[in-house]
């Protein structure tokens, strides 16, 4: 089964660049050129009966500007949420207080005791242990773990209870790519939803526009871009929103992973620059690994034509910001990775050993014993995280050159190429 050739057709190419040219901007409240913060908890009706509107949905945020009660819609988080919709062209949005919430709310917002979900079996540790042990146990809601670029795979695993399917847009740790296009028509053809955690791509890939029902962020990551604020994002249609918010049913409004509304103002201010950061994530990362692969290292990045999935990213992906800011280098085994990340952060200040991605300077993890640590033994085996894996976020500070010799530099100290820059590791 492929992707029909609608993919090469859609607009997804272009609307990434117009739509952050075109994100709403809110006024403050005396005029000035960032919005307001709104720190009330609550807020006030004008008239009695205003409040029993509310509460019945009546009146609200889209219907005519009424806020009720900040757990439930605060007007700071709201305006940031309609940028996030703007972001990645769905109808609505809603910013939470972390992407596990985000994550989370969704899905319990979708599937009720013993429905299934079908999820890629490569997703961040969190994602996994949420769907391999905390909704079954917890929610009576079962999970198949499957290989997203299998798609026949994907199929076997669809039951008549499946009520969603998962999967991140580049695979965490691995890297891989989903695609979104076929995994779509799986999904709708088995009456589920298509929910796609974007984290790794923002404007790089725009998953609703290829199909995807509901688009995840985890905006602590590229969105916050300095690693100061926990938060999250669900993209969708206004329907699903109000849902998630409902006063009796919302899985947003009643588990309350409320966002503050200074961490709302603070990232209303870092998505106009997001696409510079992006792109030079995108540009450094392209370089590192073509640098890498010439020196026979195991690299792992989509925009290498050596990449399984580069010929699919190509066509999903908005060429303006490259392939992505993430690459890995896989040097067998624990110890060897862990010496380079050593030397990398306390010789040569070339980055930080540290969970995470997306910030300014470059992050470093061994994701086997770091972010994937939750998965079992087989289970990463399966996913292809071998113990040596090493994922970097290129950061976006100091020269290119500069950040390059340091990392040239580390690779000879430990004897994973020479002098002449032959690698001493290959085959």
């Amino acid at each position: 089964m492929k992707s029909d050739e609608r993919v090469v057709k859609h607009p997804n190419i272009k609307n990434p660049v117009e739509a952050l040219a075109n994100t709403r901007h809110e006024f403050g409240e005396h005029g000035g050129v960032n919005m307001s913060i709104e720190a009330s908890t609550t807020f006030t009706a004008m008239h009695a009966d205003a409040l029993s509107d509310m509460f019945t949905g009546e009146r609200g945020p889209d219907k005519g500007g009424c806020y009720l009660y900040g757990r439930h819609f605060n007007p700071t988080v709201y305006n940031l949420s309609r940028q996030l919709a703007a972001l990645e062209g769905t109808e609505a949005a809603y910013c939470t207080a972390s992407g596990m919430a985000a994550i989370s709310g969704a899905l319990m917002q979708l599937c009720n005791k013993d429905d299934h979900i079908v999820s890629a079996n490569t997703v961040y540790g969190g994602t996994y242990a949420l769907l391999h042990d905390f909704l079954p146990a917890k929610c009576g809601i079962a999970a198949t773990m499957v290989d997203i670029t299998d798609l026949d795979a994907v199929e076997a695993a669809m039951r008549e209870n499946t009520r969603v399917l998962y999967a991140e847009s580049i695979a965490n740790p691995t890297l891989r790519v989903a695609d979104i296009p076929a995994l779509t028509d799986i999904a709708h053809r088995h009456g589920a939803k298509l929910v796609i955690d974007n984290t790794f791509s923002p404007l790089l890939i725009s998953p609703r526009q290829l199909g995807a029902d509901i688009v995840i962020h985890s905006m602590t990551k590229f969105i916050g871009g300095a690693s100061d604020h926990i938060s999250g994002a669900i993209c969708a249609d206004k329907a699903f929103i109000l849902d998630l918010m409902d006063l009796h049913l919302g899985a947003l409004m009643l588990l309350g992973p409320t966002m503050d509304p200074q961490v709302a103002s603070n990232l209303n201010l870092r998505i106009p620059h997001l696409s510079l950061r992006m792109k030079e994530h995108g540009q450094r990362a392209q370089l590192f690994a073509e640098r890498l692969q010439a020196l026979d290292l195991n690299v792992c990045y989509p925009g290498l034509e050596s990449h399984p999935d580069h010929e699919l990213f190509s066509r999903l992906h908005c060429p303006d910001y490259g392939f992505g800011g993430l690459l890995t280098i896989d040097l067998g085994t624990q110890e060897l990775a862990y010496q380079l990340m050593d030397m990398l952060q306390n010789d040569f200040r070339f980055g930080y050993m540290a969970v995470s991605l997306g910030y300014f300077d470059t992050l470093m993890s061994c994701s086997g014993s770091t972010t994937s640590s939750e998965m079992t033994d087989e289970d990463k085996q399966a996913a292809g995280i071998s113990p040596g894996l090493v994922r970097l976020s290129l950061g976006i500070t100091g020269t290119v050159e500069q950040r390059w010799r340091q990392l040239q530099t580390a690779l000879e100290r430990l004897g994973l190429i020479d002098a002449d820059g032959k690698s001493q590791t290959a085959g």
